[in-house]
This record gives structure tokens, C-alpha cells and sequence, in this order.
């Protein structure tokens, strides 16, 4: 009952939440960072925890991070799955865990009642530090997992994907899946998990985000309780920087498919590289809005190549991918690779028009505050600034930043950041006649 009459708050809380919301920013004695940003309307707390410890820490064992992550909450302390879902369900709480290719965290919302709260929080901690993982629930969530990755080499989608990041990232922590292998995921044990927790999961290594209606002095109990228990550690080491392709390539990989799908790019940039808020813009104008972008007038609009076409640049704390995606009938494949090529290397030459950038401003600063109008939301925003050491006022400072993008500081980055020369290119599909 409490679950529903929470559901019925949120949906009344209709006051979107202020941009300018103020970060509170400290270190636990244990030396983990904290974000904390109070919110006033709604009776309760949204709290993250988060590990530099994503799919990018597996070294050699595809799969271990992911892993790791997914059992957190199967057991904990003398509590089973069931005994702990039970205990977030009497207080109309929500549990989450999970991995990135760069962090892997773990989510409470709850009702912050001290009684409702006090109860959610004291779950969230045995989690967080007493993980079991037990014989029995590693065995199944390994099975699941190797289900899924079975899964995977029937979808095109994945397959293309899987040989793109192969492609850009050869060696590096960031060119195998998330979630791991068939053959890597096959050779861990409980014993690699609990090795994989014992490193990254500590207080060195955590950073907390709570937003929510509480005090300060609430904040900073909550943060210290979560953490209390968990051994100091350290830091891992910095990941390595990612190197460029030597020089373009393509791939194809045969799939009894009608559909082709098709993924074209290259390493692109960090979270904080100083380029970002041009690319930012410049992408939302070449691929990155939808149904009106260049990429998706020229290839769909003009020709009917494909059903969508798209672009992005996923940044990552070392330089994650930008990417140009389609999907197309296969006879139709080799034209439409054509035009994609074609278009990028038109946007790269000679950048947008005034009037596409002065359009791609005010739909990109229009729509921004909306973002993070839930408690959820922001903290998702305050945790990407605390993880990537973005400052403070990233939020902010958002639209002035985006406002002092020209037409040249676009044109310039591309230039920079993407070398048609260095493109890969992944086809999924059956080759034409």
C-alpha cells in the first residue's frame, strides 16, 4: 500500500526541480567523496553508491564486474533474495544494482519516514557490505547470464556491436562486452567475485550521491552508516589511454538476416574533454535529434534508405566511442553506407548552418531543465558529475556553455576528433545478390 501511495506523491510532485539545485560536496573519515543536494516537496531520498569497479576492472575475466554487480542483493548478511526484497517491499522502497563499462553501483529510493527509511537504509548497508555470494545463487545468475550471451549471437544488433567495440579498442579494458563471454563467464567462480568485491568495493573507491529531503546532518549520518563497514582499500590504478586505428577498416559478418545493420566510427572523448559541449551540439545537429538531423534527412527523408539513422558520442573517462548507426535492407546496404560516409564527411568539411545551430541550441537548453525534474533524475546528473570530476556547477552552467558554441568551434572539433580516414566500419546482415 505504501508503494502506491508513494507512486501517487511522485506523480503529484509536478515542480520540476531548479537547475541551479546547490551540491554539497565533502569526504567521509574513510576518505569516500559525498554529493548531497536537498530537495524540498516530497517525502523522500534517492541514494547511489558508486565503484569505479565497471566491466573495464574484468583484466582478462569478460564478465566479472557485471557479475559481481548482479549478486550483490541474491544474498546478504542472514538475509536470502527473498528476505531482502521483502524488506524493501514493506517500506515501499526500491533496490537496484548494476554495472557500466565504467562503474558499478548500487540505488535506494526510499520514503524517508525514519522508521521506513532507518529499515530501507539498514538493507541497503548489509548489501553493501556483507554480500554472501553463495554456491547456489552464483550458479543461477551464471546460468542466466549464459542464456542471455547464447541470446546475443542470434541478434544482429549485438553482434554488430560486440565487433565494433572489437574494432575501435583492440586491446584495451574497454573492447570486450560488459558482460563478458561465453567462455570467460564459463570459467568464473564464486571464489573471482568475491576476490572482485574485496578490491574494488571500498571506501576508497566509493562515492556516495543522496538527493532528497533531508538535512545536511542527515546526509552525512547516511553516507558514514552505508560506508561504516567497508575496509579503506584504494584507488585502482588509472585506466589506460585509448589509442586511434592506424587506419580504416571493414568488416562484415554474415546473418540470415533481411535487415543490415550497420555501425561506422572511432574513438571519440573523454567526459572531460574540453571539446565536449561543441561535439555535444554538433552531433545533436548531424545524427543526435532524431527525426530531424542530417543524417536521418539525408538517408531517410531523401532516399528511404533506412527506417532511422543516428549518431553519438558516448563519452567515458577515457575516450569512449562516437558512433554513426542504420539499419537497411540488405540489397540496399552498400548505398546507404555510401550516403552515411558522405554526409559525415560533408559536416566535417563544412560544419552546420547558422540557422541549424541557433535551431539545435534552443531545443538542446529548452529541454534541459526537464532532464533531472525528479529526485531520481538528479542524482543521476550529481553522480555522473562525482564519478567523471565534472565541477559543480556543470548544471548551472549548462546553457551558457552551450550558447558560446559557434559554427566554427564545431567545425574545428570534428575536424580534430573525426578522421574519415580512421573509420571502422561493422556490417551485420546478408549480403546482396
Amino acid at each position: 500500500m505504501r508503494f502506491y501511495v508513494y507512486s501517487l506523491m511522485l506523480l503529484l510532485f509536478s515542480q520540476s526541480l531548479l537547475a541551479t539545485a546547490k551540491i554539497d560536496h565533502w569526504q567521509t573519515p574513510q576518505g569516500s567523496r559525498v554529493y548531497f543536494v536537498r530537495t524540498e516537496g516530497l517525502p523522500m531520498a534517492d541514494i547511489q553508491v558508486i565503484f569505479d569497479a565497471g566491466s573495464a576492472r574484468d583484466g582478462q575475466q569478460f564478465g566479472l564486474a557485471a557479475l559481481t554487480a548482479g549478486l550483490l542483493d541474491t544474498g546478504a548478511g542472514q538475509w536470502n533474495a527473498d528476505d531482502i526484497a521483502q524488506r524493501f517491499e514493506s517500506v515501499g522502497a526500491v533496490f537496484g544494482a548494476g554495472s557500466t563499462m565504467d562503474n558499478a553501483s548500487v540505488s535506494l529510493r526510499t520514503l524517508t519516514d525514519k522508521a521506513l527509511f532507518d529499515k530501507a537504509l539498514d538493507t541497503m548497508q548489509v548489501i553493501l557490505t556483507q554480500p554472501r555470494f553463495d554456491a547456489a545463487d552464483f550458479q543461477r545468475e551464471k546460468s542466466r547470464t549464459l542464456a542471455g550471451l547464447k541470446q546475443q549471437e542470434e541478434s544482429p544488433g549485438d553482434l554488430a556491436s560486440i565487433a565494433f567495440y572489437k574494432a575501435l579498442y583492440g586491446d584495451h579494458p574497454y573492447a570486450h562486452p560488459d558482460s563478458g563471454t561465453l567462455a570467460t563467464v564459463t570459467a568464473l567462480t564464486e571464489q573471482d567475485l568475491r576476490r572482485f568485491y574485496q578490491q574494488y568495493y571500498v571506501a576508497a573507491n566509493a562515492m556516495v550521491v543522496i538527493v532528497g529531503d533531508l538535512s545536511k546532518q542527515q546526509a552525512e549520518q547516511t553516507a558514514e552508516k552505508l560506508l561504516a563497514n567497508l575496509p579503506v582499500g584504494q584507488k585502482p590504478a588509472e585506466l589506460p589511454d585509448v589509442l586511434m586505428p592506424k587506419q580504416a577498416s571493414q568488416q562484415h559478418i554474415e546473418f540470415p538476416s533481411t535487415q543490415t545493420h550497420v555501425l561506422v566510427g572511432l574513438p571519440g572523448i573523454s567526459r572531460k574533454d574540453p571539446d565536449y559541449f561543441s561535439l555535444y551540439v554538433g552531433n545533436h545537429i548531424l545524427g543526435g535529434s532524431g527525426l530531424v538531423s542530417k543524417l536521418f534527412d539525408e538517408v531517410r527523408e531523401k532516399r528511404g534508405l533506412a527506417y532511422s539513422a543516428s549518431s553519438a558520442f558516448i563519452p567515458r573517462l577515457k575516450a569512449g566511442p562516437f558512433l554513426v548507426s542504420l539499419q537497411t535492407r540488405n540489397d540496399q546496404t552498400s548505398q546507404a553506407l555510401q550516403v552515411l560516409n558522405q554526409t559525415l564527411a560533408a559536416f566535417i568539411a563544412k560544419g552546420p548552418s547558422e540557422a541549424e545551430l541557433v535551431a539545435a541550441k534552443k531545443n538542446i537548453t529548452g529541454g534541459f531543465a526537464m532532464r533531472f525534474d525528479t529526485n531520481k533524475e538528479l542524482a543521476g546528473y550529481v553522480g555522473m558529475i562525482g564519478f567523471y570530476g565534472m565541477p559543480l556547477e556543470y548544471m548551472d552552467n549548462f546553457k551558457q556553455r552551450i550558447e558560446q558554441v559557434t559554427v566554427a568551434s564545431i567545425t574545428d572539433a570534428f575536424k580534430r576528433h573525426v578522421d574519415p580516414a580512421l573509420l571502422q566500419t561493422i556490417t551485420v546482415g546478408q549480403r546482396g545478390k
